[in-house]
């Protein structure tokens, strides 16, 4: 995929977009239309989910949700901001930045989402935290691992895991609450997750990954020891599709 998979992904994007040329003017689909950029509240994003541990409630993320045609897409990343423009002002962003891949990937998601090719570009609220947890723990019970790893710290879904699995057979790690425990299980560092990699056959990443240029070393970590990994979130929804990734969202509308 490339030394930045964003960028392999932004590939296939603007592929897409050209092949769509028949449908309409390229000026047209690139100039036409303001998109909108902008990060949500707490509330906009989550609602009232019953737990205050969630990294946007913590202040660690924001949710950038962008417009097209009627249609959002959304990303988290640490780094907040608002964009105007067109689709054409959006490719010509650098990516150097976690602000800008998340304009990117944010617009991704909601043109991919216009264009019908994707769903789940919005994330759940209020006690969709909840049922995607409780859907996680069934589909951990039908899967044959020794261990389960989580890389980015969500804890309804560490919650659901621990509870399908138990502590001994899950592995977290997490860029901020490296350190502590939770729900009995130490969070290692988040930029060093090679023994989650050597010991976890099954492996949940967030999306957030793309956004915050983890996710190129993680890839090759899991290439090397030959993991399954299931990108978890709305970020992932647009790259996922392109990159032809496997993804867990269920409670995503």
């Amino acid at each position: 995929m490339g030394k930045d998979i964003l960028e392999e992904a932004k590939r296939l994007f603007v592929h897409e977009l050209k092949s769509r040329r028949s449908e309409e003017g390229e000026a047209e689909l690139m100039e036409g239309d303001v998109l909108i950029s902008r990060p949500l509240s707490p509330r906009e994003a989550l609602g009232d989910p019953g737990r205050d541990d969630l990294p946007v409630l913590r202040g660690k993320e924001v949710l950038m949700q962008a417009v097209f045609r009627g249609c959002y897409g959304q990303a988290f990343t640490s780094a907040a901001g608002s964009f105007k423009g067109t689709l054409g002002d959006v490719l010509d962003l650098p990516l150097e930045g976690g602000f800008e891949r998340a304009v990117l990937i944010s617009t991704m998601n909601a043109t991919l989402r216009y264009h019908g090719l994707i769903e789940g570009t919005v994330h759940c609220k209020d006690d969709g935290p909840k049922r995607c947890g409780q859907c996680l723990a069934e589909w951990i019970k039908g899967q044959e691992a020794d261990k389960f790893g989580l890389i980015g710290m969500q804890p309804a879904l560490l919650e659901a895991m621990v509870a399908a699995a138990g502590p001994e057979r899950v592995m977290v790690s997490d860029l901020d609450l490296a350190g502590s425990v939770s729900c009995g299980v130490a969070v290692l560092d988040g930029m060093n997750c090679t023994e989650i990699f050597e010991r976890c056959q099954i492996i949940l990443i967030t999306g957030s990954a793309l956004a915050n240029g983890t996710m190129d070393g993680l890839m090759e970590c899991a290439r090397r020891h030959k993991n399954r990994t299931i990108f978890f979130g709305t970020t992932i929804s647009g790259p996922a599709y392109l990159l032809k990734l496997e993804r867990w969202c269920p409670s995503s509308t």
